[in-house]
């Protein structure tokens, strides 16, 4: 039986962003060689581009007084600080203090540095906790890593907490009412009955009686990052290519914001029919998707930040509950293990340790 404390502790993790995955951080094109700032799950980030092209990310803050580091400037391998010019490479490791020489800090690692990847036109950070420093595998859905699909990708700030989010996609029967009027999803009954269905990395919700038609399924994935998939019918008129997918992830910002990354991802043969869909979409499709995602921001943002507490939930609801109580389980288990950790090397366990 959990104690008021880790009930606490629980929360506060789950607000804030669940650890040991790897989370979307960024959109590939945001980052180049001036180093860029932004906060993900409460920490603040500062991330860059060496002369090679890879990414580099470390917490954002000089270790001499403390001044954003993403103030400063790129030097390839490395950050200068505004303040003072400390710098610091990609390791944590300060390189130099040009102010003075032999300073303490220089050739020690005094900021903490994030394992990065970039695939599928996103920069992705590894956030472990105190007992996860190193990196599980990336791996993501195959329509995010197959060269048989064309993904794009498009990207969001959303002013409400991330599972509010996660709780939008894992609801398929919103789409019949708060999307009536989409060019998409308009077509299909607005009663349905729901049922879940296991997967090897998660389950799916799905309506029972009806398929092809609309926002009749999504899923929920884990594969040491969280991930929701769904599938949109498209008739001919959307152009080559076959069912139209949506994979979905949420980066939590802070408690109170997050960014959404939607692939819009079709399975189509490389050449004219490739170039031909990438055409359409941007001309004719993007804007149309933009004004659904803008729906859903709408109705969320709006909502009350604690308004999960004076629910009333019926059965459409059980794939977003399913969700919440996997997500449940993976903090408290998160916070139990590192509470051990320090029970049995004599500390005090503290919030802060998962925070």
């Amino acid at each position: 039986m959990a104690n008021a404390s880790e009930m606490q502790e629980v929360e506060t993790l789950l607000n804030r962003g669940l650890r040991n995955y790897w989370y979307p951080v960024a959109p590939s094109w945001m980052v180049h060689n001036k180093p860029v700032g932004l906060t993900r799950l409460s920490e603040n980030i500062v991330l860059w581009r060496d002369d090679a092209g890879a990414v580099h990310a470390l917490e954002d803050r000089c270790p001499h007084r403390g001044a954003r580091l993403s103030l400063g400037w790129s030097l390839g391998d490395r950050v200068a600080c505004w303040y003072h010019g400390v710098e610091v490479k990609g390791d944590g490791v300060v390189a130099r203090v040009p102010a003075q020489a032999n300073a303490p800090m220089e050739g020690k690692r005094c900021v903490r540095s994030y394992h990065v990847q970039e695939k599928s036109g996103a920069i992705f950070v590894w956030f472990g906790d105190a007992l996860h420093a190193e990196p599980a595998p990336l791996n993501l859905p195959e329509e995010l890593v197959s060269d048989d699909y064309e993904a794009i990708l498009c990207t969001a700030h959303w002013k409400c907490n991330y599972r509010y989010a996660i709780d939008n996609v894992m609801d398929p029967m919103h789409g019949a009412y708060l999307h009536a009027q989409s060019h998409s999803m308009a077509e299909g009954d607005k009663h349905a009955e729901m049922r879940l269905r296991k997967t090897d990395t998660g389950f799916v919700f799905e309506k029972a009686n009806q398929r092809g038609v609309n926002f009749d399924w999504t899923e929920f994935g884990v594969t040491d990052a969280l991930w929701l998939r769904l599938e949109i019918p498209y008739g001919k008129q959307a152009g080559p290519g076959g069912a139209f997918t949506i994979v979905g992830m949420v980066a939590p910002v802070d408690e109170e914001h997050c960014r959404v990354f939607f692939w819009r991802i079709r399975r189509i043969p490389k050449g004219w029919q490739r170039d031909t869909w990438k055409f359409l979409y941007r001309a004719r499709l993007e804007g149309l998707h933009w004004a659904v995602l803008e729906q859903d921001r709408v109705v969320l943002e709006d909502m009350a930040p604690q308004a999960r507490e004076h629910e009333f939930l019926y059965q459409h609801d059980a794939g977003l509950g399913r969700v919440r109580t996997v997500l449940q389980k993976e903090a408290r288990d998160q916070v139990r293990a590192l509470n051990a950790a320090k029970t049995t090397a004599g500390e005090a366990p503290r919030a802060a340790d998962v925070a």
